[in-house]
Parts: C-alpha cells; sequence; structure tokens
C-alpha cells in the first residue's frame, strides 16, 4: 500500500481527482513493482477487479504519473515501455531470454557526458541496462 499511498498523496497535492480506477492502477503497479509491467499488464490487472476500465485509461494515468515524476519509463527496446515505480536513482538487470528485469543500485562516477559531447542536449537523466541470463533461466535449457 506505500505506493498506492504515495501516489494518492501526489495527486491531491496536485488537486488532481482520485478515481476508483487511478486506485485501482496505483495498486496494479504496486504488486507489479518488482516485474516492472507494461501497460497492458496493469491493464490486465485492473480489468480482473474492474471489466469496464479502458487501456486509454491506464495509458492517461501512466502518462500523467511520469510526466509528474512519480513513475520512470524503462525503455527495453522490446515495443512496449515497462514502468517501475521506484523513481530512486537505479539502473536495471535485463534477463534476455524471459524478459525479468531487476533494480540495481550502483552508482557509476565516471558516467558524465562531456560538454563537447552533448550535441546542446541538457543531459536529465541517464539509464544503464546490464543484460545477460537471470539464475531461473540458467538452469533451463535454450
Amino acid at each position: 500500500m506505500i505506493i498506492e499511498q504515495k501516489l494518492v498523496a501526489a495527486l491531491r497535492g496536485h488537486k488532481m481527482k482520485i478515481t476508483p480506477q487511478r486506485r485501482f492502477i496505483f495498486q496494479a503497479l504496486e504488486r507489479g513493482m518488482y516485474r516492472h509491467p507494461t501497460a497492458e499488464d496493469i491493464f490486465r490487472d485492473v480489468r480482473q477487479t474492474l471489466p469496464d476500465i479502458s487501456l486509454t485509461t491506464v495509458y492517461n494515468t501512466l502518462r500523467e504519473l511520469v510526466g509528474m515524476g512519480l513513475l520512470r519509463q524503462v525503455d527495453l527496446g522490446e515495443g512496449m515501455t515497462r514502468f517501475d515505480p521506484n523513481t530512486d536513482l537505479h539502473h536495471h538487470l535485463l534477463c534476455m531470454r524471459c524478459g525479468r528485469l531487476e533494480d540495481i543500485y550502483i552508482r557509476f562516477p565516471c558516467i558524465a557526458l562531456p560538454a563537447d559531447q552533448t550535441q546542446g542536449f541538457t543531459v536529465t537523466n541517464h539509464q544503464v541496462i546490464f543484460e545477460g541470463i537471470c539464475p531461473d533461466c540458467q538452469i533451463q535449457p535454450a
């Protein structure tokens, strides 16, 4: 319930409505926190309890949360964005077989773009994704 409480408080602070649909989306984010769910995963989860919810509502809510800095998008180049309610500075381990995505906490002091390499961009964030094979997939034949 920590994620739901945090998101409810943040939306109230922005004078936004706390609808039942948003509450169910917040709860689904909490249940899927360690899986880093896609919008479709969240939609399927919420739909079990709230069958009339639309995928558009899920996408709109996730977009609002990302825009407010309450949710991170993790784009793994797999065609679908995954969402991470953990907005602390962290990076990820990605299993290339099953898609498992794990948070890792490590600082990379050497990661800094020299001014002459920014191409005029103002860099606001960076993500490091280590790719490999998770322990479960290592014990299964390829």
